[in-house]
């Protein structure tokens, strides 16, 4: 193929694709021209490239045909701007769609842990089967509290954000399956329970609540949402209504990834408290009350801003261009 003969022959249509490309508005008749050229001069470069392989001319054409595609295509927006949306419209929607399922994990973790934590504390065959005598003592009376000053803060704060992070992600993550949720869930209000029951049995119930209510407050309210949006998602698809199974998965699934990043923040907020407040010398009133106004602070977050951006039609799904919308809707 002779390069210069082409160049001269579509050298006129090339710069009238650059020009189209550069018209920040276009009518009907524009847009046909442009997807018309674009297509011609794709059809070139596909020539250019068969025959000569990698040359100049290639890379410039190549240069022109991504911009003209970007006119009718779209570029997505800008990071910065969808920040407003996602924080004030999309997370708070996402988190207040989980409310009741929220509520749900929160009243069955507490029968759960309360059960466990008073069979615990007030059955010796129990205590005894938890462990020896002085290695109970040990927990209660040293291994409990030190847990929260062993290492330094900031090292701390890392490992109990990175840890409960990844366990809210695995509930979204494998909530699809139904049964991983209930047992992690179930897993957590054990532990808790049990922990609880071996401190009362020693006399050392204050402590319990002391220790944990600081930073659990906010970090089990996360948990608690991580579960309810792993059950949602399972949900979706045993009862999608009038949607189609693979319909309700998508939509459902991109909202509640959301949750994910919110949930991210939530528990670095969690863990701060629970790495420099928990362990620090003020005065337990005091603790209690910062972990109590972070909890405030989420819980408006999801009810009251999650409420104003739901009635307003958000559902903390991307919008329908972004999701990929297929159907041609008109104003």
């Amino acid at each position: 193929m002779d390069l210069d003969a082409l160049r001269a022959a579509r050298q006129g249509e090339w710069q009238r694709l650059e020009q189209l490309s550069r018209h920040r508005r276009m009518d009907g008749r524009g847009s046909d021209e442009l997807i018309l050229r674009y297509q011609d001069a794709a059809a070139d470069l596909s020539a250019i490239t068969t025959t000569a392989g990698a040359v100049p001319l290639a890379d410039r054409l190549s240069v022109t045909l991504s911009r003209a595609r970007m006119r009718f295509t779209g570029t997505g927006a800008n990071l910065l701007s969808q920040l407003p949306r996602f924080f004030l419209a999309q997370l708070p929607a996402a988190l207040y769609r989980l409310r009741w399922w929220t509520l749900g994990a929160a009243a069955a973790s507490a029968v759960v842990a309360l059960a466990y934590g008073l069979w615990a504390a007030n059955d010796p065959q129990v205590l005894a089967a938890l462990g020896r005598n002085n290695d109970l003592k040990q927990l209660v009376n040293h291994d409990f509290v030190d847990y929260y000053s062993r290492n330094p803060a900031a090292s701390f704060t890392s490992q109990v954000w990175t840890n409960n992070a990844f366990i809210a992600a695995q509930c979204i993550a494998f909530g699809i399956v139904g049964v991983y949720v209930p047992y992690l869930l179930l897993q957590n209000a054990q532990n808790i329970g049990i922990t609880g029951g071996i401190l009362f049995a020693y006399g050392r119930g204050d402590t319990f609540f002391l220790y944990i209510a600081p930073h659990g407050l906010l970090e089990l309210t996360s948990v608690f949402v991580a579960g309810a949006a792993g059950m949602r998602i399972f949900w979706s698809w045993i009862a999608p209504g009038a949607r189609t199974r693979a319909q309700a998965l998508a939509e459902d699934g991109r909202s509640l990834f959301i949750v994910a990043i919110g949930l991210t923040l939530s528990l670095f907020v969690s863990g701060i408290i629970e790495g420099f407040v928990t362990p620090s010398p003020l005065p337990w009133p005091v603790k209690i009350g910062i972990g109590a106004l972070a909890l405030a602070a989420f819980l408006v977050y999801m009810l009251v801003v999650g409420r104003r951006a739901a009635r307003a039609g958000e559902t903390g799904d991307l919008d329908p261009f972004s999701a990929g919308a297929r159907r041609i809707l008109a104003d």
